[in-house]
């Protein structure tokens, strides 16, 4: 079953007013003569016709005239709720200036003040009432066809916490980007919010809070609740891909593991996080001339991201000739209390396995100085936690230290590019969850690698999607991260970068789309029969934000 690469006719029943109401169908001012006359739109609409392009040109212009990022987020959610096909249509043609708006930093605002600028449903909302009955609100929604669900619990929402109901910003923007650079058209996607309640006192307190107003749901209450949302949207919408965003990481990890090998599932948090990650590092090798079986990492944070990142390296480890325990003896953590240690007795069991034998260390200057790793990696959501004594220290014994500041928004980032490349006289490689500009630094201009993770999540979904995967594996994200690593162009390098340019992102989307259907069919776990041309079989089923003619010549 494949998806059409762009939107089809509206219904008989669309007509006049109503069409105009329609995302989906919605062309605006495009509609030309003939159209508004035979849909009943003749005087609904100005005189003059528009193209798509010269709609999204107007786009581009209003959002020239919005103060700040979050009016600009705020005018871009208007365009999705009236016209998707301008909105995506904008978004596609520039991605490096819109990224930034619709997905992390600015989103991370937006969902704070969620409540506050709610203005129409968007998805599904999901509460404890429902439970007995999931499928059937499922049920409400107005597409019968969906493909992918984002869905969060609003638990752990970037590095802001618990937000809710607020947290549907997440799945709204992520689902953004599967349309723009993965190319899953948007009528397959779903954003869902589990409501089940919140234990952030502020938003409680807020007369205009759009949740469930008790505390967080937890133990079999919520578990429950959440395996009935599993088995529900899977009978609702067969062959789908359920993405799981921002959970806390006290349930991050178990989710994953009970429905993982049940249905077709993964955690961004935890692996496409580490997928993004681990392209970053063997990309590195260009840089540094050190392989990824050479690294010595060091992680700031021991929560879901972390430990998903260290995983999956401790994989890509192993198939470079590793044993097991010599590729998580390269792996490392520092969390609140210090040095992740076999001596230590508090810690939780996603951890212990990177629990090493050391004396303890408190701080994390002292475990750089002690254990001279290769590459720090913050995922702390701790704003400034890599210190100037920290990141000096890496360049007394790293030639090139690799430096990944990955908490999001910019305003948790553990350091700023700045900062990395003044503290190791520009030395430093450089990579970020959310975007930097370029740093001018002794005659060099260094451009910050955003390692984030929608370079990997749209292209796996699209590999998901087109394949209808019954399972996603972690050998999926190694093949992405491959993928990835191989698509960083040399002159991104060259100015230290270990990413593609955004500009570049839809394409390599596809290709890692590409990459993982190959794999998808190669390890039979594919429903959808393979096709004699893979990439032609992607292609097909790639949305293009186009308009098309709604009546016969």
């Amino acid at each position: 079953m494949s998806h059409p690469t762009t939107v089809g006719a509206p219904p008989p029943s669309l007509r006049g007013a109503e069409l105009l109401r329609a995302p989906r169908f919605n062309k605006g001012t495009a509609f030309d003569s003939r159209e508004r006359a035979e849909l009943r739109l003749r005087g609904l609409l100005p005189h003059r016709v528009f193209t798509l392009e010269e709609q999204a040109a107007r786009v581009m212009r209003n959002l020239e005239h919005k103060p700040d990022p979050l009016e600009r987020y705020l005018y871009l959610a208007e365009l999705a709720d009236r016209n998707e096909t301008v909105f995506y249509r904008a978004l596609v043609d520039h991605v490096a200036e819109l990224l930034p708006i619709v997905y992390t930093p600015t989103v991370g605002e937006a969902c704070k003040r969620f409540a506050h600028i709610y203005t129409r449903p968007r998805g599904v909302y999901l509460t404890l009432d429902d439970r007995g009955r999931i499928a059937a609100v499922l049920r409400n929604w107005n597409e019968s066809g969906v493909r992918v669900i984002v869905v969060t619990d609003g638990g752990r929402i970037l590095g802001l916490g618990d937000l809710g109901a607020n947290g549907i910003g997440i799945p709204i923007g992520k689902l953004a980007l599967y349309t723009a650079l993965g190319g899953v058209a948007p009528h397959l996607c779903l954003p869902i919010v589990l409501d089940v309640g919140t234990d952030n006192r502020e938003l409680l307190d807020d007369p205009l809070y759009i949740g469930v107003r008790r505390p967080r749901a937890r133990g079999a209450e919520y578990s429950d609740f959440v395996d009935e949302f599993v088995a529900a949207a899977n009978e609702v919408f067969p062959g789908l891909v359920i993405q799981f965003e921002d959970f806390a990481t006290e349930n991050a990890f178990g989710l994953l593991a009970r429905h993982r090998e049940r249905v077709c599932c993964f955690n961004d948090d935890i692996q496409g996080t580490a997928a993004v990650v681990l392209a970053g590092l063997e990309a590195s090798e260009r840089i540094t001339g050190r392989a990824l079986a050479d690294q010595r990492l060091l992680f700031l944070g021991a929560g879901a991201a972390g430990v998903g990142i260290a995983t999956l390296i401790v994989s890509a480890m192993v198939q470079a000739g590793l044993s097991e325990d010599q590729a998580r003896a390269r792996c490392w953590f520092v969390d609140s209390k210090g040095l992740v240690c076999a001596a230590r007795t508090d810690l939780a069991p996603h951890k212990r396995a990177f629990a090493h034998e050391h004396a303890p260390i408190a701080d994390l200057v002292g475990a750089v100085r002690a254990l001279q790793p290769t590459a720090l990696l913050g995922l702390s959501a701790q704003a400034g936690a890599f210190d100037e004594a920290s990141v000096r220290a890496m360049a007394e014994f790293n030639e090139r230290p690799l430096v990944f500041a990955l908490s999001n928004p910019t305003s948790k980032a553990e350091c700023t590019a700045e900062q990395a490349y003044r503290w190791t006289g520009g030395r430093a490689v450089f990579a970020s969850g959310s975007p930097w500009a370029p740093v001018e630094f002794d005659g060099r201009t260094h451009v910050p690698g955003q390692g984030n993770n929608a370079y990997i999540f749209p292209g796996v979904g699209l590999g998901l999607v087109a394949s209808r995967a019954r399972r996603v594996t972690d050998e999926v994200f190694l093949v992405a991260a491959r993928r990835l690593a191989q698509l960083v162009p040399q002159a991104s390098l060259d100015h230290g970068s270990l990413y593609p340019p955004l500009e570049a992102v839809r394409a390599v989307s596809f290709e890692i789309g590409c990459a993982v259907a190959e794999l998808v069919w190669k390890r039979g776990l594919a429903e959808e029969p393979e096709p004699a041309d893979v990439r032609a079989f992607v292609r097909a089923q790639f949305y293009e934000p186009q308009y098309v003619p709604y009546l016969a010549p």
